[in-house]
């Protein structure tokens, strides 16, 4: 429990985890995976191995990114990795609690790789890869089967793109970042299916949106300033964002970042980063892997500057409108998110910087490598790295943020959740959908910490909860979109009638009694209701004569909808095991 991070032991497939709620579906499909998982394995474990997953293919993809696009040895590799794990961008999204944003961000480099193979067609290097099929006059067979060969190749390439990309959007803004990478880097004649194969990655959310109604209220323009990237001491809003850190909440920062030593570290990053840039953006003998680094260069640039300049005057206006007239612009609005996109180039610049083309100068990377078969073809020269000036640079980027580790200076640990909050999951056996107090979104329970946290109920409780979406940002308020949560809490503040929130469809109150915040006048209401549980931490309240609410009309097809976002994300396995399971069930032939 930490900021934004609420894992439950135990959560339930309602309307809010398909997306059918009130408020923007934001936690689609991510809640709807938990809900699923959490029947067979505690919920907080499923978000520990998911967030440790996602922080090792980070660093892993990050390498094999290097290896693909620049034939950097393993230590450069390192390095590479060093850099993606270890940086401002991911202590601060786990600080803030985005543990599922992070499985986007390390999606991105693997996506980077697949759409290259994509874009490339049916062989996964190129048509002078060693790996390519040979066709020779001896065998008359041989080009059917190159064929075929090719046509499985380019089918199993876009299943894999198609799971990373399932992966990537375990939330909305982390499809987007993976849509990015993929569309600019397969392009070409392969947009079209790259597009096909985004927008069915992203279909929970997107459906979610359309059939809820969402996509047409306007999001509060308040929240831009408010979501705005932020400027570091001693950095400014550019340099904390070319540094990958500018997180709008000070509170969700590494102490290294509020000293001098944020200052050296960016300097320090920037210099690695610079002293591989020529390398990364040269030509080489092969013009998709070269178009493919340069355009990672052009993200990351991109990813510096554009969030730069919306934090401007000017910039803050043009968002305003944004998510004031443009559907789901809201989406945009914390837009220290992308510099995400900045990392894969940062990544290949790291492991540049230690490296040179063996028997080239660094300048000129073309050497001829011969080929299966009769051809040579002009390939990228093999690269050596001194192991001295890896351990050098990957020093470099470790010591200045040196509380990184443990936990990030151990502030994500695990907390007990007291019994009381599965008794109350017992007791919720009738109709309606549950109201929480004190009012508000965020809690401070005496087992979570001092920092603020997500209310649980939600996630925890086996039916709707009503929650505003209203955040409290640097002393503001952004409104959210859930009005009839909104209806409901100024009702049980101002002490309202039973009656009314039994027309509102409000069949239970929960009282979060270990957590401050405000209640007003809401023990005139609670007097009319049916106290059925009662402890130190929560007590809960029936509300009488509630009529049961019809289900959503689109739930089945919300749920379809989910089920193809599994299957996508199941594509890579299913890709690779259905072949062997079609040999082993092939009669043999006599002979």
């Amino acid at each position: 429990m930490l900021r934004d991070a609420v894992s439950t032991p135990r959560s339930y497939l309602t309307d809010t985890a398909l997306g059918l709620g009130d408020a923007a579906p934001r936690a689609v499909p991510q809640d709807a995976l938990l809900a699923t998982l959490s029947v067979l394995v505690d919920g907080g474990v499923v978000v520990k191995a998911i967030l440790v997953a996602a922080l090792w293919a980070a660093g892993y993809g990050a390498a094999l990114l290097a290896r693909d696009l620049l034939r950097a040895p393993l230590a450069a590799q390192l390095v590479a990795t060093t850099l993606t794990v270890w940086n401002p961008y991911v202590a601060e999204r786990l600080l803030q609690g985005h543990w599922s944003l992070l499985t986007g961000y390390a999606a991105l480099p693997w996506i980077a790789t697949a759409a290259l193979r994509v874009r490339r067609g049916g062989t996964s290097s190129g048509g002078n890869s060693a790996l390519a099929p040979v066709t020779t006059a001896d065998d008359p067979h041989s080009a059917d089967r190159t064929g075929t060969h090719i046509r499985s190749d380019s089918f199993r390439n876009r299943a894999v793109l198609a799971g990373l990309l399932a992966a990537a959007g375990l939330t909305p803004t982390g499809a987007l970042l993976g849509a990015i990478v993929a569309v600019t880097i397969a392009g070409g004649r392969r947009l079209a299916g790259v597009l096909v194969l985004v927008a069915a990655a992203c279909v929970p959310w997107l459906l979610a949106t359309a059939v809820s109604g969402v996509a047409a209220e306007p999001s509060d323009p308040a929240g831009v300033p408010a979501f705005a990237a932020r400027a570091e001491p001693w950095l400014g809003t550019v340099g904390s964002l070319a540094g990958l850190g500018g997180i709008w909440n000070a509170d969700a920062v590494p102490g290294s970042r509020t000293t001098p030593l944020a200052a050296v570290a960016t300097i320090l990053l920037l210099a690695v980063v610079a002293f591989g840039i020529r390398r990364v953006a040269a030509a080489d003998g092969d013009p998709e892997r070269s178009r493919a680094r340069r355009i990672l260069l052009v993200l990351a640039a991109a990813a510096v500057a554009l969030p730069a300049l919306a934090a401007t005057p000017a910039g803050l206006g043009v968002m305003e409108w944004l998510v004031v007239h443009v559907p789901g612009a809201g989406l945009l609005r914390d837009t220290q998110k992308f510099v995400a996109l900045a990392v894969p180039g940062y990544a290949l610049c790291a492991a540049a910087a230690c490296s040179v083309p063996t028997g080239a100068p660094a300048a000129a990377a073309n050497v001829s490598v011969p080929t299966r078969g009769a051809q040579s073809a002009d390939r990228p020269a093999p690269m050596h790295a001194s192991s001295a000036l890896a351990v050098l640079l990957i020093g470099i980027l470790l010591l200045p943020l040196p509380d990184l580790g443990w936990g990030v200076g151990g502030q994500i640990r695990a907390v007990q959740y007291p019994d009381s909050w599965a008794e109350v999951a017992e007791r919720i056996d009738g109709p309606g959908d549950i109201a929480v107090l004190p009012g508000g979104m965020f809690r401070r329970f005496p087992y979570s910490g001092t920092a603020p946290v997500l209310d649980p109920a939600p996630r925890t409780l086996p039916r709707d909860v009503l929650q505003t979406g209203a955040l409290p940002v640097r002393g503001e308020t952004v409104t959210g979109e859930g009005a009839r949560a909104q209806t409901v809490e100024n009702l049980l503040l101002a002490g309202g009638e039973a009656a009314e929130l039994a027309q509102l469809g409000v069949g239970w109150v929960l009282v979060e009694r270990d957590s401050p915040g405000p209640v007003g006048e809401s023990a005139t209401t609670l007097a009319q209701l049916n106290r059925v549980f009662d402890s130190d931490e929560l007590r809960l309240y029936q509300v009488p004569d509630v009529a049961p609410r019809p289900a959503p009309q689109h739930r089945a097809l919300l749920i379809g909808a989910h089920n193809l976002w599994a299957l996508l994300l199941m594509a890579p396995l299913l890709t690779t095991l259905l072949p062997h399971i079609s040999r082993r069930a092939a009669p043999r032939t006599p002979g």
